[in-house]
């Protein structure tokens, strides 16, 4: 038994890890089509390019590995059940439970460490990744200049060139903008020709022109209006057979972001700061409420309300000489009482609080609607701890015994069924998440929902493969409604 039960698990563990393999390629190369245009053009050394991807290569490990787990234990059971191997298995008395009980043990432990992964090292991996994306983003493309177009990439400069002689890489009809002064076109330069290099430390262009010349405005910040209104500009105009400017470049070097700015974000908590963020976020929301309701009592709704009301006791009492019934209180029949000026004044008021009031309640609503919705999201990153390591435990009880059923090995008919399988659970894993960011499902439900409609699945799958129950079989189908409409016939003949 000890010589199968290893057998098994060596055959069940190189699927695994290639089908691994191929599915954290393929989410790698998803990664990189999405992200292409953030990335070709920066200048980025090999060291950049393969930080990211293998940053974002551990980030992709707990959705690789369900899908893994499925693909490979598909295509086990398929080789053993083509090979007529679970055959004789079986027939030597050995159950399909008895068989599974190695590989179940394995699937826990990769299970426990899946969660163990996405609690301890995943947050980590999270942050790295999503702050070095976030600086290759903001990194200005390399610097490249396209003949007849200006180049503004280089801050202060604008550039133009008519021709490029590719070969030697001499340009023609140079024309810069010197913007650096910010008082429009005040200085210009033009070459008949000229070189660009970069500098060995890519912080400087170099540019050698020839023939050219270079034509500046003279400024003065106290004839400024007296210079716009009569249009006399004094300027000097410089010929020039050889010149060399050296241009500064800001912002095309990676510049690394400290990355205590992301771990506030969800995705980059574990389990307990991840309880302690929901904990934080729901007193505060708690007491906002508490805030809210106070000054529409206090200071909003009800004051203009309690004026008139105070306005009417008073009037009342002084004609009276007693307190009057305040039970019944008609705003109506008390502005009524009120003259043309006193009425308009306090309809005008009434008006402007009521606005207030109103903005008020607008802004508090909005706030503690995007509260509601961060503590949404913390509970979702919680409960997807879990979810993904629960996937990859239900995912064996489906691919195991399906595999022993269908009985066909190699990659062919188990990623067909994989892909079906793993799309069923993907939607709605993703459609739970959306209902639960929109407080439409509790985040329990909304995130455990894929699990709990694939579990079923998976038992009923273990109860036929143990009973070698062909449900791929229509006929079995067909019978049960076959015997009711011959009952039924043969109801309606006897009737007759």
């Amino acid at each position: 038994m000890k010589l199968l039960h290893r057998y098994l698990v060596k055959s069940f563990i190189g699927p695994l890890v290639l089908t691994f393999l191929i599915v954290l390629f393929i989410m790698v190369m998803q990664f990189l089509w999405k992200y292409i245009d953030d990335l070709v053009g920066k200048g980025l050394d090999f060291y950049t390019i393969g930080e990211l991807l293998f940053y974002f290569s551990l980030s992709f490990i707990p959705m690789s590995l369900p899908l893994a787990i499925l693909l490979a234990s598909l295509m086990t059971f398929g080789n053993f059940g083509e090979n007529m191997e679970l055959t004789a298995i079986k027939s030597a008395g050995v159950s399909l439970q008895k068989l599974l009980r190695p590989l179940v043990a394995l699937v826990i432990i990769i299970s426990i460490a899946a969660f163990y992964f996405s609690n301890n090292i995943l947050p980590i991996t999270n942050l790295k990744s999503r702050a070095l994306l976030f600086d290759i983003q903001r990194q200005r493309p390399e610097f490249n200049i396209k003949v007849g177009q200006f180049y503004n990439g280089i801050e202060g400069y604008s550039i133009k060139i008519a021709e490029k002689n590719f070969k030697t890489n001499l340009l023609i009809s140079i024309l810069i903008y010197d913007h650096t002064e910010k008082a429009g076109n005040i200085a210009v330069t033009y070459a008949d020709s000229g070189y660009m290099r970069m500098t060995a430390d890519e912080q400087n262009i170099v540019l050698t022109l020839f023939n050219g010349y270079s034509y500046t405005e003279f400024t003065d910040n106290r004839n400024r209006r007296k210079r716009l209104k009569d249009k006399s500009y004094p300027a000097r105009k410089d010929r020039f057979q050889k010149e060399i400017i050296i241009l500064k470049l800001t912002g095309f070097g990676l510049n690394r972001t400290d990355e205590d700015l992301f771990k506030s974000n969800y995705s980059m908590l574990n389990l307990q700061q991840l309880e302690s963020a929901t904990d934080s976020l729901s007193d505060i929301l708690a007491k906002r409420k508490e805030l809210t309701n106070n000054t529409l009592r206090k200071n909003q709704l009800f004051v203009g309300m309690q004026r008139l009301k105070r306005f009417h006791n008073d009037s009342t009492r002084n004609t009276q000489n007693e307190y009057p019934d305040t039970s019944i209180f008609a705003p109506r029949e008390i502005l009524n009482t009120l003259n043309q000026t006193e009425q308009e004044s306090y309809v005008d008021r009434a008006l402007t609080r009521a606005r207030s009031t109103k903005s008020f309640i607008i802004t508090s609503k909005n706030t503690i609607l995007a509260k509601e919705k961060r503590i949404r999201r913390y509970k979702i990153e919680w409960h997807r701890k879990f979810t993904l390591s629960f996937a990859c435990f239900i995912f064996f009880f489906i691919g195991a015994p399906l595999g022993a059923i269908i009985r066909k090995g190699g990659l062919g008919m188990p990623i067909v069924v994989s892909i079906l399988f793993f799309l069923f659970y993907h939607i709605t894993s993703m459609s739970g998440e959306k209902f639960v960011r929109q407080d439409v499902l509790n985040p329990f439900i909304g995130m455990w929902i894929s699990s709990f409609l694939l579990l079923p699945i998976g038992v009923f799958l273990t109860i036929k493969s143990t009973n070698d129950s062909a449900i791929f079989n229509i006929d079995n189908y067909l019978e049960w409604p076959k015997k009711v409409i011959a009952g039924f016939l043969k109801t309606n003949s006897s009737s007759k």
